[in-house]
C-alpha cells in the first residue's frame, strides 16, 4: 500500500511537470568551459616556497599566518600543531591502521587503551564530539572563527534492518538538533532595533532560526546506514543491466535523472542478476521512506541535506534514491538535496552533466558536492580481482583537471541562475581557481548557491584564506561515539598521505603563529 501511494504521488508530481515548458539547453558535454590550466600533483613544501616568492594575484592569501590563525587560540593551535605532527608520520599511520583492524582490539583491556588514544588525539582534532553538547560547543567555536558546519552523524556500511531504523533516528536528530543551536552573532542585530518594538520581536523570535542557518550550512547522511548494503548491491546491479539492456523492466523504479554515462563501469556482476524479492521492494521502499523522512525534516528546518559519494559497488543505488527525491524536493529555485560527485572517477564529468542537463529540462534546482574520492583503495582492488581497468583517473593530473572541469560547470549554471555547488577541496590551486572563476562569472561572494568546504581538522589554511576573500566556507564536521567513527578515522589517516603538502603548510604557519606569539609575550 504505502509502495503505491509512493508511486502515485510521484506519478501525479511527474505529470504535472509535463505541463511545465522544459528549459532548453544549447550547450553540449564538449561545451563544458574548463577553468584552463593543467595541475600538477600537489605541490610539495618545497614548491610552495618557491611559488610564494613568485606575485600573488590570488584573490585567496594563505600565506599570512597572523590573517589565517589570528581568531583561534593558543591552546587550540597546539593541539593542531602536535596531530597534525603525529599524522605526518607515516609508521605511526601505518601502525595505528594496523592495530584498529587486529585482534587487539577484541581485548577489552587493550580496546580501551587505544579507544582511549584515539580519542585524546585524531578523533579530538578530525571530529565534533561524542554528545549534543559536546556538538553545539564546537560548531559555536567554529563559528566564532567565521566558518560554518556539515555536521555528519558518522554511522555506514550496515546489513541490519533494525540498525538502519536505528541510525535514522541518529539522523533525524541531527538535523532537529540544528534547530535548538545557541543564537550568537545575528544577536548584535537586535541593538540596532530597539526603538523599533515590531522589528525587535519579530527578529527575537527569529534569531536562533536564522542562526541555525548561519551555524550549520547541512547535514550529511550516508545511504548505506539507512538502507542495507546487500540491497545496494542489488539495486545498483539490475540499474547497471538496466543500463545495458534498456529493455530490462524493473516495476520499482522511480523517476530519476541520468545515473550512467557511456563511459560508466558495468563490469560489477558477469551474470544478470535475478529480480528483486517481493521482500527485497518491500526493504527497498523502507529504505526510501527513511530519506524521503529525512528530506522532509529538512525542509522543515530548512537546512540542505547533502548524500555522501560511496564506492562505485553501491552507488547507483544511491544516485538513484538520491535524485528520485530531490525530483520530490527540490523546489523553488533552492536545492534542498544535494548529491555527491567524485572527480578522481573516470565518468565523473559526463554524469554531472548528464544529471544537471536533465535537472533543467524538469526544472527541478539540483545541488551537488564536489569531492576528489575516498575508496581509491578498494575501487582499483575490485576492478582489478575482475580484471578490469580501474574506474578512477589513471594519473593524479586527470583527476585534478576532471574537479576543475565540473567546478567550472557548476559555476557557469549558478552564474545562469541553475543549481547550486559546495566545492569540498584541500587542492589549493583548485580553490584558488573556483574563485577566480566565480569573480569572472559575477557571482555574489554571499551567494548561498556557492560554498566552499573542507574536512574538519585539515587544511585550515585554505579555509580561513577563503573565509578571508569573502566566501562561505564549511568544515566537514563528523561525530558520534569514538569506536562508530573509527572506519571515517581510518580513511582520513590514509586519506592524509596524499594532502602533506596541505598538512605540511599549515604545521609552518601555525609554528609561525605561535612564534609570533611567544615574541609578543617576551617582548
Amino acid at each position: 500500500m504505502a509502495t503505491r501511494l509512493l508511486q502515485s504521488k510521484l506519478l501525479l508530481h511527474n505529470n504535472l511537470r509535463r505541463h511545465l515548458t522544459s528549459a532548453s539547453s544549447s550547450s553540449t558535454f564538449t561545451a563544458v568551459p574548463p577553468l584552463n590550466i593543467t595541475q600538477k600533483t600537489e605541490p610539495t613544501t618545497t614548491a610552495i616556497e618557491t611559488e610564494r616568492a613568485k606575485p600573488n594575484n590570488s584573490i585567496i592569501d594563505i600565506n599570512d599566518h597572523q590573517k589565517l590563525f589570528g581568531l583561534l587560540s593558543t591552546s587550540k593551535l597546539l593541539r593542531a600543531a602536535f596531530n597534525l605532527h603525529l599524522a605526518a608520520i607515516e609508521s605511526i599511520v601505518d601502525l595505528g591502521t594496523w592495530v584498529m583492524n587486529s585482534k587487539m582490539m577484541e581485548m577489552e583491556l587493550a580496546r580501551d587503551v587505544v579507544l582511549g588514544t584515539v580519542k585524546h588525539t585524531f578523533y579530538e582534532h578530525f571530529c565534533a564530539g561524542e554528545s549534543a553538547a559536546e556538538v553545539r560547543r564546537c560548531v559555536g567555536k567554529l563559528n566564532e572563527a567565521g566558518l560554518r558546519a556539515m555536521l555528519v552523524y558518522a554511522v555506514e556500511h550496515t546489513n541490519d534492518k533494525t540498525e538502519c531504523q536505528q541510525n535514522l533516528q541518529g539522523f533525524l536528530q541531527t538535523v532537529q538538533s540544528v534547530k535548538s543551536l545557541p543564537p550568537s552573532s545575528v544577536r548584535f542585530h537586535l541593538i540596532f532595533s530597539f526603538l523599533f518594538v515590531q522589528v525587535f520581536i519579530y527578529l527575537f523570535i527569529y534569531s536562533a532560526w536564522i542562526n541555525s542557518l548561519f551555524l550549520v550550512s547541512s547535514v550529511i547522511v550516508k545511504i548505506s546506514a539507512i538502507c542495507p548494503m546487500s540491497l545496494l548491491e542489488r539495486v545498483s546491479d539490475l540499474l547497471r543491466w538496466q543500463q545495458k539492456d534498456p529493455s530490462l523492466n524493473l516495476p520499482w523504479k522511480l523517476n530519476t535523472f541520468p545515473i550512467f554515462s557511456d563511459c560508466s563501469p558495468l563490469y560489477h556482476t558477469q551474470k544478470k542478476p535475478d529480480p528483486l524479492t517481493p521482500e527485497e521492494e518491500t526493504e527497498l521502499q523502507l529504505g526510501h521512506e527513511r530519506l524521503l523522512k529525512l528530506c522532509q525534516e529538512c525542509v522543515d528546518a530548512n537546512v540542505p541535506l547533502a548524500v555522501d559519494a560511496e564506492d562505485t559497488l553501491i552507488q547507483p543505488a544511491i544516485d538513484y534514491m538520491t535524485y528520485s527525491s530531490a525530483i520530490l524536493y527540490n523546489r523553488d529555485d533552492r536545492p534542498i538535496v544535494y548529491n555527491t560527485m567524485q572527480a578522481y572517477l573516470k565518468d565523473a564529468k559526463e554524469r554531472l552533466f548528464l544529471a544537471t542537463k536533465d535537472a533543467e529540462k524538469m526544472k527541478v534546482p539540483m545541488g551537488f558536492k564536489l569531492v576528489r574520492g575516498a575508496y581509491m583503495s578498494s575501487e582499483t582492488k575490485f576492478a582489478s580481482s575482475l580484471g578490469c581497468e580501474s574506474p578512477i583517473h589513471n594519473t593524479i593530473q586527470d583527476t585534478h583537471a576532471c574537479y576543475n572541469d565540473c567546478a567550472s560547470l557548476m559555476l557557469e549554471k549558478i552564474a545562469n541562475g541553475s543549481s547550486a555547488v559546495v566545492l569540498a577541496t584541500h587542492n589549493v590551486e583548485s580553490g584558488q581557481l573556483a574563485a577566480a572563476k566565480a569573480k569572472e562569472l559575477g557571482i555574489d561572494k554571499g551567494n548561498e548557491k556557492l560554498e566552499f568546504a573542507q574536512l574538519y581538522g585539515m587544511s585550515e589554511a585554505l579555509s580561513f584564506g577563503i573565509r578571508n576573500a569573502g566566501f562561505q566556507v564549511s568544515k566537514y564536521m563528523p561525530f558520534g561515539p569514538v569506536e562508530m567513527i573509527i572506519p571515517y578515522l581510518l580513511r582520513r589517516a590514509e586519506e592524509n598521505r596524499g594532502f602533506l603538502s596541505t598538512s605540511n603548510h599549515d604545521r609552518l604557519l601555525i609554528r609561525k603563529e605561535l612564534n609570533r606569539r611567544l615574541k609578543a609575550v617576551i617582548f
